[in-house]
């Protein structure tokens, strides 16, 4: 039997690697298409492209994972079912569940995993990528974004403190501004909150408001209500910089929260993301164990009819999670519903139908 295992595990590993890292590194090259445009002219080398492929590998390999985990199985098994593989194992006194128990421990292994790759593998290469677009981006030298705070250079070249940024509502709260001398620092504002005001030309601007300036040439403090402030850049240019709640680590996302509720705002869709950071890598070993359940149980043929099979069951997983997300994000459910109902539901449906499987 430990030959039996040895063969289907490196044929399953040998598979996974080849769709799970496939997928993921033509979705990558796909998303450096897409940013080329952004890149500054005649900086970028050919290592510095594999590099920012390699950087954005570990995001895609994470979502594409579970659905990678269904097709294998699948595929493996619903090969061995249609080459009456399954049915010499049994003539000779084996049981089929005995045979999936190490891929369910497989199955285990790759939830624990994606759940490394959320919390410290993705974290880190989001960071290495912020870097790498510092280094390579146009206007990369003006931004640094750590949970929530922003540090910039206007276009007056001034240096801006945001401390806290909501990039869905375009607003920013904390914010000061030192305007620097040639040797010293000449003036300093202090701005409770900037709001991005919509003109009618297309165009914007930040209005600050609760504004103190601090006029340090002249020895001057100046309060205004509001005041304009033309030498930031629009809300559009701050996102490149920004993590995404899916880039942060469960601490540094909870950390964020915490900031946003002390400063009397409570994201929903944090919450939302937060659960999700749990539950979305348990998805991989559900669906092992679906794949393997009903290759046996059902004449799904094999190659392109278990794939087709495999990419249409995680198209219905992800578009009842994503529905169930998105009642989330407005509220319609709680979070902890919103992000565990569907893996919960699966893993149900995985365990019985693992239950049923004929001996």
């Amino acid at each position: 039997m430990k030959i039996i295992y040895r063969y289907y595990i490196k044929e399953f590993l040998k598979m996974l690697g080849i769709i799970a890292l496939g997928l993921s590194i033509i979705f990558s090259l796909l998303d450096l298409v897409n940013k080329i445009d952004d890149f500054t002219p005649g900086k970028l080398s050919v290592f510095s492209l594999i590099e920012y492929v390699l950087l954005n590998l570990p995001k895609y390999l994470y979502y594409l994972l579970p659905m990678s985990m269904l097709i294998c199985s699948l595929f493996i098994f619903s090969q061995a079912s249609r080459n009456k593989e399954l049915v010499a194992i049994k003539a000779t006194g084996g049981r089929l569940r005995r045979l999936f128990y190490p891929f369910i421990i497989l199955g285990l292994l790759t939830s624990l995993g994606g759940f490394f790759i959320g919390e410290i593998v993705i974290p880190a290469s989001a960071e290495r990528s912020l870097e790498f677009k510092r280094t390579f981006m146009k206007k990369a030298d003006k931004v640094s974004f750590k949970e929530g705070t922003l540090w910039l250079r206007a276009t007056d070249g001034s240096l801006v403190r945001i401390g806290l940024y909501l990039p869905g509502e375009k607003n920013a709260k904390g914010i000061s501004i030192f305007t620097v001398g040639k040797e010293y620092l000449k003036e300093r504002i202090e701005a409770e909150e900037a709001l991005w005001i919509q003109q009618n030309d297309s165009k914007g601007i930040w209005k600050l408001e609760k504004v103190i300036v601090y006029d340090l040439e002249e020895g001057k403090v100046k309060n205004f209500k509001e005041m304009d402030y033309p030498y930031l850049e629009a809300p559009d240019f701050f996102g490149k910089w920004i993590k995404s709640p899916e880039e942060m680590g469960i601490e540094e996302l909870y950390r964020y929260t915490k900031k946003l509720e002390a400063a009397g705002i409570r994201d929903v869709k944090l919450s939302v993301d937060l659960n999700s950071k749990v539950s979305y890598p348990l998805a991989n070993f559900f669906m092992i164990l679906l794949g393997m359940s009903l290759s046996v149980m059902s004449r799904i043929g094999g190659g392109l009819m278990a794939t087709g099979f495999g990419i249409s069951i995680s198209f219905v997983y992800w578009l009842f999670y994503t529905l169930m997300l998105s009642m989330g994000y407005a509220r319609v459910i709680p979070p902890a519903i919103a992000t565990w109902s569907v893996p919960v539901l699966f893993g149900i449906v995985a365990v019985y139908l693992f239950n049923k499987i004929p001996e």
